[in-house]
């Protein structure tokens, strides 16, 4: 039994502490400053004394893998599977930094030197290498810039040369492929995990890149060792460029260089573990590791653990084979999306309902294990475990204790679901990359769904008025502004975007819409930007595909709508009056009356076959292709509240007028 600040901890029956946490007020307001909100588990955070790190010996990313080594006291460090079916292999802190250290020493004799100047691209899937490849630029104060599949030939032609890029450490052949079409003047070097054909190397060679392999370079290192070169808490660490919204392959501006300080990382990560106390990373722990090392939830997610000293199982390199790679490595930590999520609440729902009979009998369990939850009792040994819920847990290995969630929201009867039938805590996490990932973070042991939890220690929350939308701060709506020690140093090389971003006061303006509940935790409800975020982490920019599809004759029109729980993005349709009716005329449909003529199911077919070839003509992603519509008879017009006086359509009036129809729409596609 384990003994914490809060408690005892038992890994079979969990009482959460409720008398000393009040779920019914969550947070404070700031006396300082009016409309601010603080965490609970740093009062100080209300003079803007936010929480940095959690020992003065773990400040930085490099201290904090050693902090972790010493924890750990030999124990495993990183796990990985040769194949899907083979059992994990693993290495220990000591062997890590050990080669950590040597493939520093040896980028240092490719030419590089020490110093944030130094950037070095990471395009790898999850992996030993691409940990070590990170502590590796940390004992030299060197950049890490991870680059991936999504960010696409252009942007990553721009990340490239924006950094001047000398050296990246590619996975594969495939990786080394995409870095090869979009190479710039600055990149020399090119080092692989796996080898790659002499085919590639000889193409390489011909613009002037040399490839060079992983294993090489570690023992180039070995015969040429350099001193160390730490980073203080200041140092930048990473520079993570976004995944714009496009339009076809027309991006939308430029890539946004998030400049993150070690500072940074170890604030967020450090709030987060501070909050999550009893149910924390511990030594023991082992973490699955499939999210993207590229985007900072699972990074914050993986140096908790380190912090720890606990273990991370890389899955295979195959999402398909995730539940395989759980099943072998049996973690105890999971940090996961919502897709991810509904995956396995999608499974569960449809082996439930085979029969009337264990779908009763699985409805009453699970009634039982709700209301458990709902007393703030977290288990996994009840009789309804052990004849029932097994098999959700086999899903995920069957000792998971701890999955954290984010990216996108989780509907409350899902998150509810699984919080019961796996019996462990689930949290919820809110944030940006600007600020790391999480500002907010819901509390262990609150059962109740559909907000984000209260602010961490390492930062404050206040919302701002937007009045073009009506969010009032006095109806405890705005958008949501964060203050704290997670929040970035700026964008790469963009004074007035940083500028844009966060105002003279140091306030990081989100673009997001939330709203206070009366437990002190927010709740994202809109979004003041014209980009959106879909459920599978695409973002969309509705003006755009709006413009393409209203090419066609026949639209007047178009509204498209995307809601972040889902994958998918809709559309609301104003077809023009004349053509339609000339259409109608033709095929002898009677179009007196242009409202019954918009319920006519062969309009409706046709105007999703004249947009078809108009996602592809201007060449729509899959996730931007509207997939369902609703025509509208009536214009959208200042008269009516739809259409701003500049002709700008208003959304937020657009998706509470059209509320019914777009629900409708979305039910129909499930």
């Amino acid at each position: 039994m384990q003994e914490t600040t809060m408690g005892y901890y038992n890994p079979n029956l969990v009482q959460i502490p409720l008398d000393n946490f009040n779920y019914n007020n969550q947070s404070d307001l700031s006396p300082l400053q009016d409309g601010v909100r603080f965490s609970k588990w740093n009062p100080e955070a209300q003079e803007e004394h936010f929480t940095r790190f959690l020992d003065p010996k773990c400040t930085t990313l490099f201290e904090a893998f050693r902090y972790g080594a010493a924890k750990s006291h030999g124990g495993p460090c990183l796990g990985w599977r040769p194949s899907p079916f083979s059992p994990y292999k693993w290495m220990t802190y000591e062997e890590v930094i050990k080669r950590a250290e040597n493939l520093g020493s040896g980028l240092l004799s490719m030419g590089l030197s020490p110093g944030v100047h130094t950037m070095v691209g990471v395009y790898a899937r999850n992996c030993p290498e691409w940990v070590i490849t990170e502590q590796a630029l940390y004992c030299y104060s060197m950049v890490n810039v991870p680059l991936f599949d999504s960010l696409g030939p252009d942007a990553r032609a721009f990340v490239i040369k924006e950094c001047e890029m000398r050296l990246i450490v590619a996975y594969d052949e495939f990786s080394v492929r995409n870095i090869l079409d979009s190479a710039q003047d600055s990149l020399k070097v090119i080092v692989t995990v796996v080898d790659v054909s002499p085919r590639l190397v000889e193409e390489a060679d011909g613009l002037g890149i040399k490839i060079v392999r992983f294993l090489d370079i570690e023992a180039a290192g070995s015969e040429a060792k350099a001193d160390l070169l730490p980073p203080n808490p200041q140092t930048i660490a990473t520079i993570c460029f976004s995944r714009l919204a496009a339009v076809g392959t027309k991006l939308l501006g430029r890539p946004k260089g998030v400049i993150l300080s070690h500072e940074n990382m170890v604030a967020a990560t450090s709030a987060a573990i501070l909050q999550l106390d009893m149910y924390a990373p511990r030594r023991t722990d082992v973490l699955f590791s499939f999210l993207p090392l590229a985007h900072t939830l699972e990074r914050c997610c993986e140096l908790a653990v380190f912090m720890a000293g606990g273990a991370i199982g890389f899955y295979s390199g195959n999402i398909k084979f995730a539940e395989s790679d759980m099943k072998a490595l049996k973690p105890t930590i999971l940090p996961a999306v919502p897709k991810f999520l509904n995956k396995i609440y999608d499974a569960c729902v449809t082996s439930v309902n085979k029969t009337n009979w264990f779908r009763h009998i699985f409805n009453y369990a699970l009634s039982h294990k709700t209301a458990e939850i709902d007393k703030g009792i977290v288990r996994k040994t009840s009789i309804w475990d052990a004849l029932i819920f097994w098999f959700v847990r086999s899903k995920v290995g069957g000792n998971v204790r701890l999955v954290i969630t984010g990216s996108a929201p989780l509907k409350g009867n899902v998150i509810t679901f699984l919080r019961s039938a796996m019996g462990c805590v689930i949290v919820e996490g809110y944030g940006l990359t600007e600020c790391v990932a999480p500002a907010c973070l819901t509390v262990q042991g609150d059962p109740s769904p559909d907000h984000v939890g209260p602010p961490l220690p390492c930062n404050n929350i206040k919302l701002e008025d937007i009045p073009d939308m009506e969010y009032w701060t006095h109806k405890s709506q705005g958008e949501v502004c964060i203050k704290g020690a997670n929040v970035f140093l700026g964008y790469y090389r963009d004074p007035e975007m940083t500028a844009a971003m966060v105002d003279t006061e140091g306030w990081l303006h989100t673009g997001d819409v939330g709203e206070w509940q009366p437990n002190g935790t927010l709740k994202i409800i809109d979004h003041k930007k014209q980009i959106f975020k879909l459920s599978n982490g695409d973002y969309v920019a509705p003006e755009n595909i709006e413009s393409v599809y209203c090419h066609s004759h026949y639209i007047a029109q178009c509204y498209v709508h995307g809601d972040s729980l889902k994958s998918c993005v809709i559309a609301v349709v104003v077809p023009r009056h004349s053509a339609i009716k000339e259409w109608a005329e033709r095929r002898g449909i009677p179009s007196e009356s242009f409202t019954t003529l918009c319920c006519h199911r062969d309009l409706k077919r046709f105007i999703m076959d004249e947009m078809k070839p108009l996602a592809q003509e201007f060449g729509l992603a899959y996730y931007e292709e509207v997939r369902e519509v609703y025509l509208h008879p009536n214009l959208f017009s200042v008269t009516n509240g739809l259409l701003s006086s500049s002709g700008k359509l208003m959304r937020q009036k657009l998706v509470k007028y059209f509320k019914p129809q777009l629900e409708d729409m979305y039910k129909h596609l499930d």
